[in-house]
């Protein structure tokens, strides 16, 4: 007789842990899926970031040969964004150069060539605002500044 009473309170204190770790996962769910949606978005943005900075890059690198236009810049660029995956309607164009007349100006000049695109644009939104994730009317900018050749 007593086994069977022991049994029974084996089972009767099993049903009770089982209700803690249900009550345990409900806790503790939202905060891991936060964080884990929360490196997603904020993963993406670096990502995107690189991309910016590559587009940049390969801008300035056409920019800084003699003779070089601001259809041929645009055009590396674009060409820079599009194999990441990016169609023109995701990042601003055309891109920022500096100074104004880089076109004629000689060799040895500062060329930066600035590469823009808005969050709520080319943005993943996975994770609201309020919860830490990206402000959609953010800007993410990456530029790169090179001398020109002579």
């Amino acid at each position: 007789m007593r086994q069977t009473d022991t049994s029974i309170l084996r089972r009767h204190r099993s049903r009770r842990r089982s209700g803690n770790a249900l009550l345990d996962m409900a806790f503790v769910l939202p905060i891991l899926l936060a964080l884990t949606f929360g490196a997603v978005e904020y993963g993406y943005a670096i990502y995107v970031k690189h991309v910016l900075q590559g587009a940049a890059r390969e801008g300035a690198r056409t920019a800084m040969v003699a003779g070089a236009t601001q259809p041929q810049v645009q055009a590396a660029i674009d060409t820079a964004m599009q194999t990441a995956g990016f169609p023109q309607a995701k990042y601003t164009r055309p891109a920022t150069i500096t100074p104004a007349n880089w076109a004629a100006s000689g060799a040895g000049t500062t060329i930066r060539v600035e590469v823009k695109a808005t969050w709520g644009t080319v943005g993943v939104h996975v994770l609201p605002q309020v919860m830490g994730g990206i402000n959609p009317a953010k800007e993410l900018k990456s530029a790169t500044t090179m001398r020109k050749e002579g």
